[in-house]
């Protein structure tokens, strides 16, 4: 067995917070992205929006537009508190989710949604198809467009950047069709079960409409 594979075979079975009453880690989502073919632009553009390795600083406009987001911030952490019981890991995460979400043109809860759908908001878990971490990206991406090391997933601003990263493009494909976008980021383009859950899950972590949430 490779290193890199038992590494991701490792972290499955020790996924935080994935553990069922039977004590084995509860599968992921079945569905996962399909690798397609990428036009030269496409993949510069995707590869470049990973690449930018900006901290998830948000920067604020006006004072009034910080206490806001510090509002919201307080309020999804005791929203996720039974998820993620680590003060610290919790305000990190929710930091990275605004800040990639918002960096990617999303939708914070929709973003919040798809990781409920898709991890419950499981750092290192692996899906039945091979999809990892919080967002369940395929590892092809990492190949595609990322440097080509599948584990990169387990880091968190890595995963949840890919995700909005690749959520938006298929946003854009779908010419903003939101149900067929979410379709083809599990795999099931055109099936209303996907789409129905995210949206259904995005209702808990719905805030304020000033912060575009």
């Amino acid at each position: 067995m490779t290193t890199r594979r038992a590494l991701l075979i490792g972290a499955a079975s020790v996924a935080a917070g994935g553990l069922g009453l039977t004590g084995f880690p509860r599968p992921a989502w079945a569905g996962a992205q399909i690798e397609e073919p990428l036009a030269d632009a496409v993949r510069t553009a995707l590869s470049a929006a990973i690449a930018n390795d900006a901290p998830p600083v948000p920067v604020f406009s006006n004072t009034a537009a910080r206490i806001a987001y510090l509002r919201w911030l307080s309020v999804m952490s005791d929203r996720l508190y039974k998820r993620i019981k680590n003060f610290t890991s919790r305000i990190e995460f929710l930091q990275t989710v605004w800040y990639e979400s918002h960096r990617a043109g999303l939708q914070t809860s929709l973003v919040l949604g798809l990781i409920q759908v898709e991890s419950n908001f499981r750092k290192f878990v692996v899906s039945r198809a091979g999809a990892l971490g919080y967002m369940q990206v395929m590892p092809f991406w990492t190949r595609q467009i990322g440097n080509g090391d599948p584990t990169t997933l387990f880091h968190m601003q890595a995963n949840l950047r890919f995700g909005c990263v690749i959520l938006r493009y298929y946003l854009d494909r779908e010419r903003g069709n939101l149900f067929m976008a979410l379709g083809r980021y599990n795999g099931s383009r055109g099936q209303a079960q996907y789409p129905n859950a995210v949206l259904g899950a995005q209702k808990r972590w719905l805030y304020a409409p000033d912060l575009n949430l």
